[in-house]
């Protein structure tokens, strides 16, 4: 090895002085970019000994590396993305903790972010090897976030997303390149709030709907361009736990697409269920759902919640998830929306003699039988564990988890919706809930039992007083229930 990188560092140097020699004679200095370009190929090997990437760094290579990213010479620069994309190689980083800290810390130091920013500007995606280049640089990206998520909001700020944001616009065919951006984008999304608010600077909230509008009308035509449309879903749905990203997409006519999109009955119907779950849940979600019963976005929702459209090519979303998100949105109308709006959303309820009443029920028994059977088999878990004298003693959360898996949280929104309607609305709402529950052989102290347990438990929704005001809220509504 460390005659391997002698040999680049010689390399290197010698094209350096012969391009300052000869900067007008390229057949001069010719032959010593060869010789480099080969040396940086031959240096892919060292990436099947991620043990030796100490020693790597202390010969001080990586700067050597990195500096070649400006190369006048594009090929160059994508010899070292390439050799840099095999040296991260996730599972080559997974082979040696110590390799890999040693190595990260060295790309860190060198500001190799930036440096591969500066790189991508410059690649035209027309040139097969540069559209690679491309490529291999966002594998670079995604290598080094794996190990380190703390880089996302380096990344970022160092003009990655900048970059993503315009190879999203750009007026080009579909090319897994653009797959890949919208991949990386919501890396850089998932769990940092700096990015969130980077994206909203950058007006992104209004490039993600413009993308997006495309599929109001038209289908993917192919799994990658699929995928790539649920990747910009997702970053919309993560941008939205911004307060101010909800303004920007209010603001942007989000909503009207979303409610388009869903009247559309495309591929895009799934995103966009999703999408409105976020925007109007929680304290920050007020305008979103008053705004919406406004667009009459209740036309669309309601018949979504009446009948969950059969599963096919066009619904990827299971049942449980199609009902979850409806359920939500309409849960998040009742605890947001004032005055008319409120009114309006009421009023449905008792329309076509109080249909939606009957749908609630229906699902109510539907889910509190998922969470028997659920609560059934956690305790015989329980049992097992306990005969067998075995230390896996679950905890609360993890026996919580299960029971949100098994559907827990869309009884909870259910049971929410009819406390709200049957405390709120028309006298003939809840007289037909009652009714419909004796039928059923139900009872009320079931739905007030899930709903204290839902008021200990309101997640991380709004800040610690609007927690406080909703719990103390949903136990007034259990006793006037």
């Amino acid at each position: 090895m460390k005659r391997m990188v002698l040999l680049f560092e010689k390399r290197a140097l010698k094209n350096q002085e012969m391009r300052i020699k000869f900067p007008d004679s390229p057949e001069k200095f010719m032959e010593s970019e060869v010789e480099l370009h080969t040396t940086l190929t031959e240096l892919r090997a060292l990436a099947t000994v991620p043990e030796l990437y100490p020693k790597l760094v202390e010969l001080g290579a990586v700067p050597s590396m990195l500096e070649l990213l400006a190369h006048e010479n594009t090929d160059i620069a994508i010899a070292v993305v390439n050799l840099l994309q095999e040296l991260t190689d996730i599972d080559t980083l997974n082979e040696s903790q110590e390799g890999s800290e040693a190595l990260v810390d060295a790309l860190m130091a060198g500001q190799a972010c930036a440096l591969l920013v500066q790189n991508l500007e410059r690649l035209d995606e027309s040139v097969p090897e540069e559209a690679e280049g491309v490529h291999n640089t966002l594998s670079i990206f995604e290598n080094i976030t794996e190990v380190r998520s703390e880089v996302c909001s380096d990344a970022a700020g160092q003009g990655l997303m900048t970059w993503i944001l315009k190879r999203l616009k750009a007026k080009m065919p579909f090319h897994a390149n653009k797959l890949y951006a919208s991949e990386i984008l919501s890396v850089l999304l998932q769990n940092t709030n700096a990015n969130r608010q980077l994206l909203g600077d950058l007006e992104g909230i209004d490039i993600l709907l413009q993308q997006l509008a495309y599929y109001k009308r038209h289908d993917p035509t192919s799994a990658e361009e699929l995928e790539m449309m649920e990747n910009l879903f997702n970053c919309l749905c993560s941008s939205l736990v911004l307060p101010s990203n909800r303004d920007k997409f209010l603001k942007g006519e989000g909503l009207q697409l979303m409610n388009l999109m869903l009247r559309e009955k495309k591929l895009s119907r799934n995103g966009s269920l999703k999408v409105l779950d976020h925007a109007m849940s929680g304290p920050d979600g007020k305008d979103n759902c008053n705004k919406f019963v406004d667009i009459l976005g209740l036309r669309t929702i309601f018949p979504l919640f009446m009948k969950t459209p059969p599963k096919s090519k066009k619904r990827t979303m299971s049942t449980e998830e199609h009902e979850e998100h409806t359920s939500s949105v309409i849960a998040n109308m009742l605890r947001n929306c004032r005055g008319n709006q409120r009114t309006r959303l009421l009023t449905k309820f008792a329309e076509n003699d109080h249909e939606k009443i009957d749908r609630l029920l229906e699902l109510h028994f539907k889910y509190l039988e998922k969470m028997e059977k659920a609560d059934v088999a956690i305790d015989e878990d329980l049992k097992r564990k306990r005969q067998e004298d075995s230390d896996e003693e679950e905890d609360e959360e993890s026996v919580f988890l299960k029971r949100l898996d098994a559907g827990l949280f869309t009884l909870q929104l259910i049971d929410y919706i009819i406390l709200e309607i049957c405390c709120s609305g028309q006298p003939s709402i809840k007289q037909r809930a009652l009714q419909m529950l004796n039928l059923r052989g139900g009872s009320t102290k079931t739905i007030k039992h899930i709903m204290r347990e839902y008021a200990g438990n309101l997640g991380d929704l709004g800040d610690k007083e609007w927690r406080t005001q909703m719990q103390q809220h949903i136990l007034n509504l259990v006793d006037k229930f």
